[in-house]
């Protein structure tokens, strides 16, 4: 049940959460948007004693000396509270997927045929940090149709129980299944394997967090996964850019959320630009607090910066690091991309048309931008309300996933009593 310590038997926790997923299937769209409304009143009630609970949660992180970066995915707060709340109201708001039927078509024959969106069934997170997920994942599951079964990590135990209950309560007072949302209490690895080895009761697994977690899940998994190992975003300045464009897109995307996914993580840029744009660029960051590591040109306009290493290249800090490279052209530029990239997020800085509309067909990533920064690949900024995650792997989503992600499709034909030949 949410909130509550689970039974033993993993299994027959996803047996349960299976059972109460065909109910929830069946649920109407003004229901599914009512229960939604009720989370978001029961999160505004409860947000004092998640905020207690939560700031247990980040006083152990900070005695145990993780980075502020790693603090700030921990931090909920009244304000990130709230946001949360409107994230629920959103997902309530929007059109409900359940149902749709699409490419309805006549066939020769007279068949009607055409494919509905269906819930997957039972959707299971296993997420690091950032307790906002419980939420989000159980309002964007619940808004499909599906069963979820979440498993959030030590470092955030307390916040999630809190916001388990929060969760509990608002399901209760709409009449729905207790066992349609189960927030479970921090899994060792074993126990976890057992999560992961449940075909035919686990429809997906979504992991949240590091690489190192996402590996593991994939490794062990019996059931479909949603990839995405990490975030290596790039910012490219290119030849007649906005150098005060630039700028801001790249202190947004470095700085304003380093421990974030979609954070920028390398900055290229074009040598005709190099020598006016480097050096406010290493003035800036030095003023925020960002290392900069750099190339060989990079490091004469940057006196500042570190001599880059080679797995500098490609590297995730989830910090207030910066790699930073002078490229000869813009073809140079898209070789670096695809070659370090992680199929996350990638951002063009440019004046001109021609080649904004080569990034955007060249580039290989679940979002690419054009004069914005890459902090923008996220589901609530993208219309989703909240996302479940951020899919690299293509199948069965590319990019951040909301409740439509969280559906698939099923033929269904209407006829007047036809027989194949």
């Amino acid at each position: 049940m949410a909130g509550q310590a689970p039974p033993p038997d993993i299994a027959e926790v996803c047996r349960r959460a299976k059972r109460a997923s065909r109910p929830l299937a069946a649920l109407t769209p003004s229901a599914k948007a009512d229960t939604l409304l009720a989370l978001a009143r029961a999160l505004r009630e409860g947000a004092p004693a998640v905020d207690e609970a939560n700031r247990r949660d980040v006083a152990r992180a900070r005695e145990a000396g993780v980075s502020a970066a790693l603090v700030d995915r921990l931090t909920l707060g009244p304000a990130r509270l709230e946001a949360l709340a409107k994230s629920v109201e959103a997902i309530a708001a929007q059109p409900d997927p359940v149902g749709q039927v699409t490419a309805l078509e006549r066939r020769p024959n007279g068949l009607l045929a055409g494919q509905m969106r269906v819930p997957l069934g039972v959707v299971a997170m296993i997420y690091e940090a950032r307790p906002n997920v419980t939420i989000e994942a159980a309002a964007l599951a619940f808004k499909a149709g599906n069963a979820c079964i979440l498993r959030g990590g030590s470092d955030a135990a307390a916040s999630n129980e809190a916001l388990g209950r929060v969760l509990a309560g608002a399901l209760a007072a709409r009449g729905v299944s207790p066992d349609a949302a189960w927030v479970l209490p921090p899994l060792d690895r074993e126990a976890t394997k057992v999560l992961l080895a449940q075909s035919g009761l686990v429809d997906l697994v979504i992991p949240r967090g590091g690489e190192g977690l996402i590996r593991f899940v994939t490794e062990h998994a019996r059931v479909p996964v949603i990839q995405h190992f990490k975030g290596v975003c790039h910012l490219y300045a290119d030849e007649g850019c906005d150098h005060a464009m630039a700028l801001r897109l790249l202190e947004n995307g470095k700085a304003q959320r380093p421990g974030t996914c979609n954070a920028t993580e390398c900055l290229l840029v074009h040598r005709a630009e190099a020598g006016a744009l480097l050096p406010r660029a290493g003035e800036r960051l030095a003023a925020l607090g960002v290392e900069v590591r750099g190339c060989p040109r990079t490091l004469a306009l940057v006196p500042s910066a570190r001599p880059a290493a080679d797995d500098d290249w490609g590297r995730e800090y989830l910090d207030l690091v910066l790699a930073v490279r002078v490229v000869d052209s813009f073809d140079e530029a898209l070789e670096h991309v695809a070659r370090y990239g992680s199929g996350h997020t990638e951002a063009l800085c440019t004046a001109s048309y021609e080649r904004a509309q080569r990034w955007t067909r060249e580039v290989d990533a679940s979002c690419v931008v054009v004069n914005a920064s890459t902090r923008f690949n996220d589901g609530g900024e993208l219309g989703l309300g909240a996302e479940v995650g951020i899919s690299t792997s293509k199948l069965h989503a590319y990019g951040p996933m909301g409740a439509e992600h969280l559906t698939t499709r099923k033929w269904v034909l209407y006829g007047e009593g036809q027989i194949r030949g």
